[in-house]
């Protein structure tokens, strides 16, 4: 997968990679805003033009109606060797926030650690988790979401900058990120500084020391 698409633009691409059998034309940018649960249609417009310019994407054409992917972007269903496999986007924090790297490659993930709905990997850093039983190291699968319940633990994008994993709660005054460590203190934000980005579904943990 090309390394210069941003983590928005490789969510969109790999939505309409997992769900093109699903829609029964090429969706529209309404379609696609209300598949993803997206509210601006403009951002996204921006976003369907960088996918055209890597090629992932056909430009428009008059007498054409619906985003469609290139047959090099279907192509990108074989370099995942089978259905099981998800898009591993980086590195998240589960202590102080960080922003996640944006290094894409495809691992294979059994179907009971994911949902039907398009998910991702991250591989976890810090110990802000560890009584939740999440540790440094482990990789873990999230839900791509931009809405959660109040208790769940989520991707929550700080800032547009950096992006931690945290419990959240919601309130109409106040966002709280929540770790799973007695010694650290829960984060507060304005509602409107914290975008979720997905909702933890699985995990997954290595016990092969690397020396």
């Amino acid at each position: 997968m090309t390394k210069s698409l941003t983590r928005k633009q490789q969510e969109i691409f790999d939505f309409l990679l997992q769900n093109q059998d699903k829609f029964p034309h090429p969706p529209t940018l309404e379609e696609l805003c209300a598949g993803m649960g997206l509210k601006s249609r403009g951002s996204l417009h921006n976003h369907i033009k960088a996918l055209i310019k890597e090629n992932l994407i056909e430009a428009p054409e008059r007498k054409q109606r619906g985003i469609r992917l290139t047959e090099y972007a279907k192509e990108m269903i074989g370099h995942c060797d089978d259905q099981s496999a998800l898009p591993f986007v980086g590195f998240i924090a589960a202590g102080k926030p960080i922003e996640a790297v944006e290094n894409i490659t495809y691992m294979a993930i059994p179907e009971q650690l994911k949902t039907q709905n398009p998910c991702y990997v991250l591989k976890v850093k810090g110990n802000s988790m560890l009584e939740q039983g999440i540790y440094d190291g482990d990789w873990v699968i999230i839900e791509q979401r931009c809405h959660a319940r109040n208790g769940e633990i989520v991707v929550a994008l700080i800032n547009k900058a950096e992006a931690t994993l945290k419990f959240i709660e919601q309130y109409p005054h106040e966002t709280l990120l929540i770790p799973a460590n007695s010694t650290m203190e829960a984060m507060h934000y304005n509602p409107e500084q914290v975008e979720i980005q997905g909702v933890l579904v699985g995990q997954m943990r290595s016990y092969i020391k690397n020396y």
